[in-house]
């Protein structure tokens, strides 16, 4: 998103940064197979920010600038607009089938 960078993790949040940065600053927000879908404008920094915020997962900026954020896994992540209907399925068949580590964990 266009605006300030987000403070670093020891300063304290500006309302600058509140009023026009990620997550806040998103649009709308949407689940798609298991993929967090944010829209809006977004940029690399806000790639850092949501990995950051969902450790192991991973984030990407895809061709209309909105950002995802992918289950955890090997590799890059496809963006969901790049998907077939059959990518699409089974994709979402894996998320469903990722075990859940802090589910057996008993957290």
């Amino acid at each position: 998103m266009s605006g300030p960078d987000l403070p670093r993790p020891h300063e304290p949040m500006s309302t600058e940064a509140v009023l026009a940065r990620w997550p806040t600053a998103a649009w709308k927000r949407e689940v798609f197979d298991g993929v967090l879908y944010f829209y809006g404008e977004f940029d690399e920094r806000d790639v850092t920010t949501a990995e950051r915020t969902y450790p192991g997962r991973r984030a990407l900026i895809n061709r209309a600038n909105d950002l995802e954020v992918h289950p955890a896994g090997s590799g890059v992540p496809q963006s969901v607009l790049d998907l077939t209907g059959a990518e699409r399925e089974a994709h979402a068949r894996d998320t469903i089938a990722e075990p859940r580590d802090d589910l057996s964990r008993g957290d």
